[in-house]
């Protein structure tokens, strides 16, 4: 082999050496990350259809209610004592009954004011008929003017004294000043009661009343016959009273007032319980209301997404009355607008939507 032939051979393995080395360095195509590629793109085109729930507008009518807690009081209750001092004889009532107006509940011992009285009506008899005889008299002349006043006076004296002796009795007396249900007796037989011992306590139960307060900013809503419900722990029943009175100012420590109102308490509920309670303070007719998870508020202010065309469009609007679950739309929405109630934190204005329910 001559030399040139060699030098030939030589040139021609190194430049299939140095074209081996640029080809490894060119960029090759990897099917698997094509395949990935194609798999994320076909993931990106379907994260841009968003599948929610929606519902239509439509009048209807919404009620604002304020919940407030009270207390449930009886009609009339009263700690029952003698208006006199003196031994208790007898004791009438048995404990945890109803009881009426005027019954007689128990007695201390009157009997020396019973001797009293005793004493004055038997001289009734003769003071009347010397009246009677100085009256016939001096129609005659026979007597003075102020002979016939004088036992007139004496007259009136005992029948003033026999009216003193009667009530000083009925001070001995203890009868039950309304219809109620009485309590323990706190006395026996043979205790001497004065006035400031109390005997048993006595309650009114029907009606009831129900005690509550409110903020001085529901104050002025509130007036005499309004209804609200309230229901009690432990009960799923619900019932009506009817505001019947307010306090004549605020509290000047809590700033609230205070209102009672009536129920009539057929089935006996007892006074002293906790109740929870709904004040009705407006109901307005044909409102148009979106569901509270539709509200997005966005810098001091709230927004919906609309669906139009098959896709989500924001409106601002403008919020009335807020109820549990609703929000009164007074303005930025229309009757027959399908407003988006899920994914909202998601969407974004012009993003394609599928909607899946309407509510």
């Amino acid at each position: 082999m001559n030399r040139k032939v060699k030098w030939g051979l030589i040139a021609v393995i190194g430049i299939g050496l140095v074209g081996a080395g640029i080809y490894s360095q060119l960029p090759k195509e990897n099917e698997e990350l094509a395949a990935a590629d194609q798999v994320a793109d076909s993931g990106e085109r379907s994260k841009r259809i968003l599948n929610v729930n929606a519902t239509i507008v439509k009048p209807q009518v919404l009620t604002e209610d304020i919940p407030l807690v009270g207390t449930l009081l009886p009609d009339e209750e009263v700690d029952l004592s003698f208006e006199t001092s003196g031994k208790i004889v007898e004791i009438n009532f048995e404990e945890g009954t109803h009881v009426k107006r005027g019954q007689l509940l128990a007695r201390v011992n009157d009997r020396p004011l019973q001797a009293q009285l005793q004493r004055l009506v038997s001289q009734l008899k003769l003071a009347e008929d010397r009246v009677f005889r100085q009256d016939a008299l001096l129609k005659r002349d026979a007597v003075s003017k102020e002979a016939y006043e004088q036992v007139k006076t004496e007259l009136a004296t005992l029948n003033a004294d026999i009216e003193l002796v009667r009530a000083q009795i009925e001070q001995t007396e203890l009868r039950a000043p309304f219809d109620g249900v009485i309590g323990l007796r706190q006395v026996s037989v043979g205790t001497y009661a004065s006035p400031s011992t109390v005997v048993a306590k006595l309650t009114k139960i029907s009606p009831l009343k129900v005690e509550f307060a409110v903020s001085e900013r529901y104050a002025a809503d509130i007036k005499q016959g309004a209804m609200l419900t309230f229901t009690l722990e432990g009960s799923l029943n619900q019932y009506q009273a009817q505001v019947y009175a307010r306090e004549s100012s605020l509290d000047l420590n809590t700033h609230t007032l205070t209102i009672r109102a009536l129920y009539p308490n057929p089935t006996g509920i007892m006074p002293g319980r906790y109740a929870s309670l709904t004040l009705r303070r407006h109901e307005y007719q044909n409102a148009l209301a979106v569901p509270s998870e539709a509200i997005v508020p966005e810098m001091g202010k709230d927004k919906v997404f609309l669906y139009k065309n098959g896709k989500a469009e924001p409106v601002e609007i403008v919020a009335g009355i807020r109820t549990e679950a609703l929000v009164q739309a007074v303005k930025g929405v229309s009757e027959g607008d399908t407003v988006i109630i899920s994914g909202t934190q998601q969407l974004r204005t012009g993003m394609p939507i599928t909607i899946d329910n309407i509510y």
